[in-house]
């Protein structure tokens, strides 16, 4: 059976292993960063030895979105073309999340997460979402609910997105804990939740990957070794 650890849980095993000094939250971000490098590489061997590789990355304004800043980074180091767009205001970011969007930043761009934007961008080999990660226990509404809805194929573009569709530790929009869509309407066949070709957690795999909606929009999970 595989183990699985509760979002608290989880993040309980974060800080009791950084508070021993076993690791730092950067280490950690580094860690998770370059596991879900090697997983798309494996998902999609091709993509290492393509001549032109794109990538959008989108980043929420927790360290979810420091994973992505990481990913980012790691993806452009390997000739990758990227662009980053953050949902929030970069002087909220968490420190580690704020380190890795300056060190992005001084190789890229970043872009405000708007819908408009993030729709007109040309399709991606791969999108990375890591906006919102296992924190969530509310709906999604607003403009990144709007903007989670075009991603979970509002307007017919699910068949083009989902199988480019990277997840980091769960998709944006879905409860770690129970594998729902909290705020899921009338729009049944496009909650605001990405459905995902790959989902890649750290250490343990989460209850809501393999319970609920999890495994509809998740796709195929991975759980990489990040060190705790």
């Amino acid at each position: 059976m595989t183990e699985i650890l509760a979002a608290a849980q989880m993040r309980a095993v974060e800080q009791a292993a950084i508070q021993a000094g076993d690791v730092t939250g950067l280490e950690l971000m580094e860690r998770a960063g370059q596991g879900v490098v090697e997983a798309v590489l494996a998902h999609w061997p091709e993509l290492e030895t393509a001549p032109e590789r794109r990538a959008v990355v989108l980043c929420g304004p927790g360290n979810n979105g420091g994973d992505g800043f990481v990913v980012a980074r790691l993806l452009a180091g390997l000739g990758w073309d990227v662009a980053v767009f953050l949902f929030g205001d970069a002087e909220r970011l968490p420190p580690d999340a704020r380190a890795n969007f300056d060190r992005w930043r001084a190789i890229g761009e970043v872009r405000p997460m708007l819908y408009r934007d993030v729709k007109s961008v040309a399709m991606p080999d791969v999108w990375i979402d890591a906006i919102l990660g296992i924190g969530l226990t509310r709906p999604v509404v607003g403009e990144l609910g709007h903007m989670l809805r075009y991603l979970a194929g509002y307007g017919g573009d699910r068949a083009f997105i989902q199988p480019k569709m990277v997840a980091v530790d769960v998709p944006s929009g879905m409860d770690a804990d129970s594998g729902e869509i909290p705020g899921k309407g009338a729009e049944e066949w496009a909650p605001p939740c990405p459905f995902c070709a790959l989902t890649v957690t750290f250490h343990r795999a989460k209850p809501g990957h393999l319970t609920g909606e999890g495994p509809a929009h998740c796709g195929k999970l991975i759980v990489k070794d990040i060190g705790l």
